[in-house]
């Protein structure tokens, strides 16, 4: 339920409506791709912008025609309104009973696009959209914002909102405008020795640069994406050897069923983490082993599937199970991640470092002079992923495993404030990817037909406008006229 002040607000809000229906409506066009899109009977709307629930302080905000009729009416300005964005201190009122709901700052802002209702989910943005304000990848930025969960998320978020990935996907569009313009233009006007002979070259040698910069920005791992939507963390490993236990010390509650029982986890069991600002989805998958049982045997068909969709995997392994002897105790663990992971039964394997953390569990049950010799030889080992060894029982070497986990889900993500920016949405990875393959109809048509090669450039054009939602013919005519004065 909401406090009094915004049932106040919203009681005088409704008024203002029923008050203002009368208000000529007005059209607010705008362009995606050179079609005509926005609200054909522009309304004016409202929204509680400080969120519901309990607070000291509640922000109503209003935008259309009827926005300064609100603002007179709950605040006493029969005459003038404050000036523009400068705060007033004033009393709000119901328009209907006089009754005074709060006292706060109110803040007139002219221009906003020409009745009165609640806004819709996300209409503030899709109207800054809609005006130019903002583009698309803006617009996903501040979703991802308003969605973020951890530090890092967080930044990859803040720096696609403040338009950097828009902006070079901007200068690649400029660039491909006037490749476009020069290739139409030499269409057009190249028999009547308008156009020089060299404008072609310089359109191949762009088309060229621009697919190298495309490929090198595709190449990115997908960690943008991956970071967005969190790493898929995989605990896999053989019965009883302890993966439930990694789960639940890791999220530090019993989320999985513990017990020696062989095959009790028959089901995934995710949970999501935060692992040093970095957002992790971790799965307990069920132990790896032939069984008779349908539900176990259709339980360890999920585990393998699982793995192979996996960012990171976590095998666990028994340790009290490892040979005594250093090297025989590798060549067991090399064995073994032959049957835990996909693809990998040839012997001369070499397991993806990066991919994979091997956990040696139970620690606590051996030695201590075994325990020490076991690790010091094992990092010596060629051809293992890292090695951590750990006690879920006492906590022992989980410190130093969360470092090791910590710095291989950075690495699958990536720093989102260093390098170029990256890819953060499937949606963007397709329309480049159609981009790239249209940029290559040009180099394939680039001698045959020349007007099949601009349609290559027109499509890359149209595959990147898509991404950030801004693409007119207008401007390539621009283009056309400032660099060939066609005409005069």
């Amino acid at each position: 339920m909401l406090p009094s002040i915004h049932r106040g607000i919203w009681r005088a809000a409704d008024h203002i409506l029923r008050t203002s229906r009368g208000t000529p409506p007005c059209r607010f066009l705008s362009t995606f791709n050179g079609v005509p899109v926005g609200i054909a009977d522009a309304e004016t709307i409202f929204a509680l912008s400080s969120g519901h629930g309990r607070c000291g302080v509640a922000v109503v905000r209003a935008s259309g025609p009827a926005s300064a009729t609100a603002l007179r009416c709950m605040t006493g300005l029969t005459r003038k309104l404050p000036p523009p964005r400068t705060a007033l201190l004033r009393s709000i009122t119901d328009p209907q009973s006089k009754e005074v709901l709060d006292r706060g700052l109110v803040f007139w802002f002219p221009g906003s696009v020409p009745g009165m209702r609640p806004a819709e989910a996300g209409e503030f943005t899709r109207r800054a959209f809609q005006a130019g304000k903002l583009d698309l990848t803006e617009v996903e930025g501040l979703g991802d914002l308003i969605h973020a969960e951890t530090e890092a998320q967080r930044r990859q978020a803040l720096r696609q909102m403040s338009g950097e990935l828009g902006r070079l996907y901007q200068d690649w569009t400029h660039k491909l405008k006037r490749c476009l313009a020069h290739v139409e233009a030499f269409i057009d006007f190249s028999e009547d020795e308008l156009i020089e002979d060299g404008v072609l070259n310089q359109v191949d040698k762009s088309v060229c640069d621009l697919q190298a910069e495309m490929e090198r920005h595709l190449k990115d791992e997908r960690r943008g994406e991956r970071l967005r939507s969190g790493v898929q963390v995989v605990i896999a490993g053989a019965t009883n050897a302890g993966k439930s236990s990694l789960l639940n010390t890791l999220c530090q509650r019993p989320a999985a069923i513990v017990s020696p029982i062989a095959g009790t986890t028959r089901d995934i069991v995710e949970t999501a983490l935060d692992i040093g600002g970095f957002p992790v989805l971790l799965s307990d998958t069920a132990g790896l082993r032939e069984s008779l049982d349908l539900v176990e045997r259709e339980g360890v068909r999920r585990a393998r599937e699982r793995v192979e969709q996996a960012d990171l995997t976590l095998v666990v392994v028994d340790c009290t199970d490892l040979p005594s002897d250093a090297q025989q105790a590798a060549a067991f663990l090399q064995d073994h991640l032959r049957r835990v992971l996909p693809n990998q039964e040839q012997p001369e394997t070499v397991f993806p470092a990066d991919r994979l953390l091997l956990v040696l569990n139970k620690t606590d049950m051996l030695p201590e002079e075994r325990r020490l010799k076991l690790d010091r030889e094992l990092r010596r080992v060629s051809g293992l992923p890292p090695v951590c060894l750990i006690s879920c029982h006492t906590n022992e070497g989980l410190q130093d495993f969360l470092t090791v986990l910590h710095g291989s889900v950075k690495t699958l993500c990536g720093d989102p404030l260093s390098g170029a920016p990256t890819l953060t949405q499937a949606r963007h990875r397709a329309h480049l990817q159609q981009c790239f393959a249209a940029l290559a109809q040009y180099q394939r048509y680039r001698d045959i037909d020349l007007a099949l090669a601009a349609e290559g450039v027109r499509l890359a054009l149209t595959s990147l406008g898509r991404i950030t939602g801004r693409v007119g013919a207008e401007e390539i005519l621009d283009i056309i006229f400032k660099d060939f004065c066609i005409g005069k």
